[in-house]
């Protein structure tokens, strides 16, 4: 079932670009390299540009709607890719992550067996339902839930991922503050590339949070 859709006023579109100007505060120490890199322009500008909406209805979701894990080898998915992209001392199977170590970004937990590490997907599947891909065919969703371009798939704790739920960053944050500024800028890199809309709040809390981040309004 298809929500209705408005576009932000003027009024929020400056509000954000003030953003992109102004914003003069510090990186945090513990902030991960430079920001992802995206063809959307910064993350401020980015965000300027989705479109504001309610949340759309959850009928008719599933996790089956979004195709995931696709294969990529004779006994590996997508999951080991990341997996094997986000680890150290990675150990194979073949091409299937079968051990290694993995630093949480979302509480910093530091984990050594690969059945302990959930990959999330930055924007969960079903917010992606809410915002816009309940129109999509599942092949679409597909290539969405698969996604290793974007900044969408991350190998996390599995407490941290089930606390995240299908939660927006106006519902929940990770724990480890200095990984905000990158969350936010990869969160919104991600609405922005698929064309997902955003609600007021998920809208207010992405501003706040890349409000002290100095790349955020730099090329």
């Amino acid at each position: 079932m298809s929500s209705v859709r408005t576009r932000s006023g003027p009024g929020a579109v400056v509000l954000v670009a003030a953003l992109a100007l102004g914003a003069t505060g510090c990186v945090p120490v513990d902030e991960p390299g430079a920001a992802p890199t995206s063809d959307g322009g910064t993350a401020a500008e980015m965000l300027a540009e989705l479109t504001v909406a309610s949340a759309g209805s959850m009928r008719g979701y599933s996790r089956s709607r979004f195709p995931h894990w696709r294969n990529t080898g004779k006994n590996c998915d997508v999951r080991d890719t990341v997996l094997k992209r986000d680890g150290e001392d990675i150990k194979l199977s073949g091409c299937n992550v079968v051990g290694g170590r993995w630093t949480s970004v979302y509480d910093g937990r530091v984990l050594t067996d690969p059945s302990d590490v959930d990959v999330d997907h930055m924007v969960p599947l079903a917010n992606a339902w809410r915002s816009g891909a309940d129109e999509w065919t599942d092949a679409k969703r597909g290539d969405f839930a698969n996604d290793t371009e974007q900044p969408q798939l991350f190998a996390v704790s599995q407490n941290s991922n089930r606390a995240k739920g299908d939660q927006d960053p106006s519902q929940w944050k990770p724990a480890n503050r200095s990984y905000w500024c990158r969350y936010a800028e990869s969160w919104v890199a991600v609405k922005h590339h698929w064309q997902l809309t955003v609600t007021s709040a998920e809208r207010g809390a992405l501003a706040d949070m890349l409000e002290g981040c100095t790349w955020a309004s730099k090329p």
